[in-house]
């Protein structure tokens, strides 16, 4: 009874800790905005590399070409439309009076010789130069040479042969399940909603963490951490802070994974038109149509974002992998909040906490490139990086054992992670006047 008693009182204890740092954070404005805002910032973010490329499209560059073949000129005009080119010769003027000459914006110069000497060409920037000319034009000039150099062969109807094999391929991905079931696979999409997910990961584990290492810094500055320790214990508070803080997390993730899912079952299939619709249910079901023109990675795009199947079941990964990475390095911070006195001792110290979130978002941006290779596996069962790691994968379709040790594995890391943390958290918030040295935390931990 006496056991039992004391499992409920402490029970209790946290439930009221929990229930404080959830309502003092879940009662803000500022939750509310950023819940309701951030899945659009999202899709902004996702949509803004788009829009600076057509924004940034040098549609008023005027660019002074100097084509001594004399060939060269139609093709870059056909494949660069938005430039404004201006054709001169040789006899013109000289190619240094051109290069100074303040009107162009650049200047290409291509030489005589140009088929024979493909390097005889030259790309002549004013201030800035641009990335886009100089790739419409590499690629205009290598076109020209390489069609030039056929025609020396001599092939009957070369324009017309030219013409029937180039073709633009679009390969149609399909995913062998472990069922052997086919299932159409966007490696693009994949990527996209990988990276998504960790970066937002990459988000709440440093927002939250931080959250809940300034929250224990600023009570134990106004000594109402030595007032709560009176009635609850510290490994008490410490975990009702982690939970309360945690909970706030689970809550956004939750809604925005709702109205993620109310989006996918919708609002995109009411705005898709009929006969892309139906073309998005043909890829649903592994049956894609090839001969519709339509960008086969668009379809398959739309038929993964309009799957509330597929949301859901990425956002319930997400969140598991959201609840164990926090607590794992909620534990971290805390244990830094107590043993230092301000903000700025916290800075060096919480580097323990930062690097390692840091190298987990740097492993997560690699391992997309081979999901299912041999760093890529141990990456996402190192407790420090599994929790973005992971998410980068899953979207890959790795084997669901994977799955269920990496997050076995970094929920038992947090139980030892949780231990370590709390013996430091209970010298710490008494401590003050000193910034502890790796030294003084590690002896801390030994502690009994």
């Amino acid at each position: 009874m006496p056991t039992l008693k004391k499992t409920t009182e402490m029970s209790s204890n946290i439930g009221i800790i929990i229930a404080r740092e959830f309502n003092e954070r879940v009662g803000k404005k500022s939750f509310v905005i950023t819940t309701l805002l951030m899945p659009v910032l999202m899709l902004l973010l996702m949509a803004a590399p788009a829009a600076i490329m057509m924004l940034s499209t040098p549609d008023d560059t005027e660019i002074a070409v100097v084509d001594q073949s004399g060939i060269m000129m139609p093709e870059l005009a056909a494949r660069a439309a938005d430039l404004d080119f201006v054709t001169l010769t040789a006899t013109d003027q000289p190619l240094d009076s051109v290069i100074a000459d303040d009107r162009y914006d650049a200047v290409i110069f291509i030489g005589q010789d140009i088929v024979d000497n493909p390097s005889n060409a030259a790309l002549y920037n004013r201030d800035a130069g641009s990335m886009e000319v100089e790739m419409l034009a590499s690629n205009a000039i290598k076109k020209v040479v390489e069609d030039e150099r056929l025609k020396a062969y001599s092939i009957e109807n070369l324009s017309k042969i030219l013409d029937e094999v180039n073709v633009d391929v679009h390969l149609s991905t399909l995913r062998i399940d472990e069922s052997g079931n086919q299932e159409s696979f966007s490696s693009g999409v994949s990527y996209g909603m990988g990276m998504v997910m960790t970066f937002v990961l990459y988000m709440f584990l440093l927002l939250y963490g931080q959250m809940v290492m300034t929250s224990i810094i600023e009570e134990k500055n106004n000594r109402v951490l030595e007032l709560v320790v009176s009635s609850v214990k510290p490994m008490q508070l410490m975990m009702g802070k982690i939970i309360g803080v945690g909970l706030v997390a689970v809550v956004q993730v939750v809604i925005w994974g709702v109205l993620l899912c109310l989006m996918s079952a919708f609002l995109l299939p009411a705005i898709l038109p009929a006969d892309l619709s139906a073309q998005v249910a043909m890829a649903s079901a592994g049956d894609m149509d090839l001969s519709s023109g339509v960008d086969p990675d668009m379809i398959n795009a739309l038929a993964t974002f309009t799957s509330v199947g597929y949301i859901a079941t990425m956002m319930g990964y997400m969140l598991m992998f959201l609840v164990g990475g926090f607590l794992f390095y909620a534990s971290i911070f805390a244990a830094i909040g107590s043993a230092v006195d301000n903000i700025q001792d916290a800075s060096q110290l919480q580097t323990f906490a930062v690097l390692p979130i840091i190298l987990a978002l740097v492993f997560s941006l690699a391992v997309v490139n081979d999901p299912n290779g041999t760093m890529s596996v141990w990456m996402s069962m190192i407790p420090f990086t599994s929790p973005m790691v992971m998410l980068a994968r899953i979207p890959f379709g790795i084997p669901a054992w994977q799955i269920w040790v990496s997050a076995a594995i970094l929920f038992a890391s947090f139980v030892a992670m949780a231990w370590i943390a709390g013996k430091i958290y209970r010298i710490g918030i008494f401590m003050y006047g000193k910034k502890p040295s790796i030294a003084d935390l590690v002896r801390w931990a030994r502690y009994k």
